[in-house]
């Protein structure tokens, strides 16, 4: 009977679901560490803690392949002596275990050297009023429709070609979780959140001039509520649809030309810039962009701001690592770079002030122009339409950027064959000034919104 019961106890914990019920028990928790260290003698503290849980189906030629549930805790604590700083990790919330951690950052404080720019923001710097951003929408969604959807987005693409050989799998995802940050200061804050999503891979295969041809390509959508999601069969048909259209990909000779990023691979290269310009990367002297604060980096007509207290989008944060009020600010205005990305020991470390950017931006929106893709195409004319980007080569110290690239080649402002094993190369300075034009067909799914990218100008090297 015992054991019956466990099960049973199991079996409730498993389906409750992790949202803002879970938050005053975890801001109590980080209160009591905070305290804990204190009375150990800890002149600062502050903590994080996250509550994850989460369903993943992935399921291949209508075989389920994987199916996990996922359920964890972690509570990050950092202390101060004076400014020697010191971290520990726990998922244990016992007393015994609270206490052996706050030991084990205070041990390691002890030995740290002195930072000056080390601690907390001041006090009055800390987020007065926490906006309900509607960032928690639970899926009800069980592990045998989970599976169903996922086969029927694989159902739905192998419909699309006969020349669909194979699938490398589609996916559905739920992802809910809580997160408070507290410190000595008396700052306590937190949220519930949630991210679903579905993808599929899918792998076609055809003669192309006597020899055998394996191409693969994929589509996703992810979003905070489930009703927005395309549904399966979209999901599955886009998937297919983009890896047919692979079939008969080829180099093209190396040349000088216009080169259009989609916006699924566009959203790359604005993360190069914030990349450029967040403190950590300034200060340790590892940013092409150190010292470019007030200098023309892209055309007068282009602006990046972030917007963080949008409701629902994945990107949205009422308060940033530091326990900073975030807020909507420019970081290019009229193609200047206006601000850098930092948290309060960036800030510090630069002699600046914080943006309220520990943990990166949120929200990022580009200005683009009125053009579709396909208006881009014709004021492109000839060059490379990208669709995919491979390897990591960008040098964040010079701005060097050289990638593997496949995609479309582009002739009077047509597709005219796939593309593949090229490298598309330049200087990341080059490239931000010489953005030609930015579409309205912004892709919504990330943090970083765009549409797609021209540039008027990048080496492709080829066959």
């Amino acid at each position: 009977m015992g054991s019956n019961k466990q099960q049973t106890a199991e079996h409730a914990a498993e389906t409750q679901g992790v949202g803002p019920q879970d938050l005053p028990r975890l801001q109590s928790l980080v209160a009591e560490i905070v305290a804990q260290a204190k009375q150990q003698g800890a002149t600062a503290c502050e903590v994080g803690v996250s509550v994850n849980q989460g369903l993943a189906v992935n399921v291949r030629r209508g075989e389920v392949e994987t199916l996990e549930f996922n359920r964890d805790q972690g509570f990050a604590i950092t202390v101060y002596s004076g400014q020697r700083k010191g971290s520990a990790s726990t998922s244990d919330t016992s007393a015994s275990a609270i206490k052996q951690a706050v030991e084990a950052a205070l041990v390691i404080a002890k030995h740290a050297s002195e930072d000056p720019c080390a601690g907390l923001a001041d006090a009055n710097q800390m987020a007065q009023q926490l906006p309900d951003l509607d960032l928690y929408h639970a899926w009800d969604l069980h592990a045998d429709q989970a599976i169903e959807l996922a086969q029927q987005m694989e159902e739905a693409a192998f419909a699309v070609d006969p020349r669909l050989s194979n699938s490398d799998g589609a996916s559905v995802n739920l992802f809910q979780g809580c997160r408070v940050y507290g410190n000595s200061h008396g700052f306590i804050g937190g949220y519930a959140g949630t991210r679903h999503s579905m993808s599929c891979v899918m792998i076609a295969e055809a003669n192309v001039n006597g020899e055998r041809q394996m191409q693969r390509d994929y589509w996703y959508d992810v979003n905070r509520q489930s009703q927005a999601l395309q549904s399966a069969q979209a999901i599955g048909q886009k998937a297919a649809q983009r890896t047919v259209a692979r079939l008969g990909a080829r180099a093209v000779p190396t040349a000088q030309v216009p080169v259009l990023f989609a916006p699924e691979v566009a959203a790359g290269l604005l993360g190069h810039f914030l990349a450029a310009i967040s403190g950590g990367n300034l200060y340790r002297k590892s940013s092409f962009l150190e010292g470019a604060l007030g200098q023309r980096l892209f055309p007068d007509w282009l602006n990046i701001d972030e917007r963080p207290h949008l409701p629902s989008l994945l990107g949205s944060s009422s308060f940033d690592n530091d326990g900073l009020a975030t807020r909507a600010q420019s970081f290019v205005q009229g193609g200047e770079l206006v601000s850098y990305l930092l948290s309060v020991y960036s800030a510090r470390k630069l002699g600046m002030t914080s943006t309220a950017n520990a943990g990166g931006a949120h929200n990022l929106f580009v200005s683009h122009g009125d053009a579709d893709q396909q208006a881009l195409l014709k004021q492109m004319g000839r060059g490379l339409l990208v669709t995919e980007l491979m390897g990591q080569g960008v040098n964040m110290v010079t701005g060097d950027y050289s990638r593997g690239a496949g995609g479309y080649w582009v002739e009077n402002g047509e597709i005219q064959f796939p593309v593949q094993e090229v490298t598309i190369a330049g200087n990341l300075r080059d490239i931000f000034a010489n953005v030609a034009a930015i579409g309205n067909d912004v892709d919504t799914r990330g943090n970083i919104r765009t549409g797609s990218i021209l540039i008027e100008q990048m080496t492709l090297a080829g066959s």
